[in-house]
């Protein structure tokens, strides 16, 4: 009996993606949770397996082609003797259906044990991306106990087990995070001209006609698409529904610097980064606390506002792609250590293009840091449906004025932008220079109850 796969749905607001990559023929014998398709959303790169294991009748899509959720992808028929004759019910459910990736994708589970039997049973909770790590160092997902929400294996669970069976620890070391070139890439970022045969929908349908640029010279036509174009509607909509205000202030830094250098090597040792942006992550996670506003998004259709009591904060990560903003989940229960090996883990994948898309979502505050790129200051735009986002420049040596006297002192320029139908100016001043106080002496941090 032939079946067809769908395509599932690949998260929250996700409705679209673009097929970068077909990973199997036509007539070609696939198995269970094997990679069949690569496709880009507008958040990142993902690969899909194989719900079963079977036989590819029938690709339906081709490379470069936009596909939404719920479109048949491939029809897949019964491979010879690899499903027994007597199937459970189980078995014989359709498995294509467009359902939250998880169980689209590992809707059927049939296993074989040592005796040739079929053992059908729960699938294991796990992403896309995380089974394919699984099945590059191959791992059972069967024998992993995920530590995710509703025992959702997670990829560090995948790593861990891994080397706790062949190294028996955490490696020492992870490798430095390659560096964004300096110069656009139209290929990279933008995805390149116009592919055969796709259909390009106005941006807007408000839109203004443009001159023709060609009569002055040459020129390019790029679509908008994939990320670029998710990050310009984002972009749109938080211009149009919040009312921006901005607050700007300055940290000294000198003493946590000086920390940050004594420690960096033991925290380097355990696979994470001590930085700035690690201690600005405890930091807001503290403010959020007290002043819950800015934790906070408006309803705008039933007129209320949603205060969340989780501390789930998005950092922005510049790729070649474009702007991507992963997020770490409650930051206020990890330590130090935690959070700079998670965050050195996110900002890596997501340059690679291999961040997990429940990763991507669910943020409540956001943090973008341009000090290694530049800048005296900067003014960030609130990243919605969240109310306020915190920008960190390049921190300098100034001259500055302490006890009557002038030192040196390295100052962080810092800037907050807020939706000001919540809060006001004098709340975000005293939220940032709460922020400001923890970085000039983190031991605060430590003192709260």
């Amino acid at each position: 009996m032939s079946t067809d796969f769908l395509l599932p749905d690949l998260g929250e607001g996700i409705h679209e993606a673009e097929v970068l990559g077909i990973l199997v023929k036509e007539g070609e014998a696939v198995k269970e949770d094997q990679g069949i398709f690569e496709v880009e959303t507008d958040k990142a790169v993902v690969e899909i397996p194989s719900p079963v294991t079977g036989t590819v009748e029938k690709i339906h899509v081709k490379v470069g082609q936009t596909v939404k959720v719920g479109m048949v992808m491939v029809t897949f028929g019964e491979a010879a003797g690899s499903i027994p004759a007597k199937k459970t019910e189980e078995a014989k459910a359709p498995v294509a259906q467009a359902k939250p990736a998880e169980k689209a994708i590992a809707e059927v589970s049939a296993r074989s044990s040592g005796n040739g039997a079929v053992i059908t049973g729960r699938p294991v909770p796990a992403a896309p991306a995380t089974r394919r790590v699984a099945r590059e160092l191959g791992v059972d997902l069967n024998q992993i106990a995920g530590s995710g929400p509703g025992g959702r294996v997670m990829r560090e669970d995948v790593v861990a087990f891994k080397e706790g069976i062949v190294a028996g620890g955490a490696p020492s070391k992870l490798p430095a995070a390659p560096k964004v070139p300096d110069t656009v890439s139209v290929t990279t970022m933008y995805g390149g001209p116009k592919k055969e045969g796709e259909t390009l929908e106005p941006f807007s349908t408000s839109y203004v006609e443009m001159p023709d640029f060609s009569k002055y010279g040459p020129v390019d036509r790029v679509p908008l698409r994939s990320i670029r174009r998710k990050i310009a509607q984002s972009m749109a909509t938080s211009w149009a529904h919040i009312p921006h205000v901005t607050h700007c202030d300055e940290a000294d830094i000198t003493h946590l610097n000086e920390s940050l250098k004594k420690h960096e090597k033991e925290i380097a040792e355990r696979g994470g980064r001590l930085t700035l942006t690690v201690v600005a992550l405890k930091a807001v996670a503290s403010a959020l606390k007290k002043y819950p506003q800015f934790n906070s998004s408006l309803d705008e259709k039933t007129g209320e506002i949603v205060f969340k009591r989780y501390y789930n904060i998005g950092i922005a990560v510049a790729t070649e792609r474009g702007l991507i903003v992963p997020v770490i989940k409650n930051v206020d229960q990890k330590s130090l250590p935690e959070l700079a090996i998670e965050l050195n883990d996110i900002a890596r994948k997501t340059r690679e293009g291999k961040i997990e898309l429940e990763r991507l979502q669910g943020g409540t505050f956001t943090i973008t840091n341009i000090g290694a790129i530049g800048g005296t200051n900067m003014v960030p735009m609130v990243n919605y449906p969240e109310c306020a986002i915190l920008g960190m420049a390049r921190s300098t040596q100034k001259p500055v004025v302490r006890d009557g006297s002038i030192q040196i002192r390295w100052i962080l320029p810092m800037a907050m932008s807020f939706d000001h139908r919540l809060a006001d100016g004098a709340e975000s001043a005293y939220f940032v220079r709460h922020v400001i106080n923890c970085l000039e002496d983190p031991l605060q941090l430590l003192l709260e109850v």
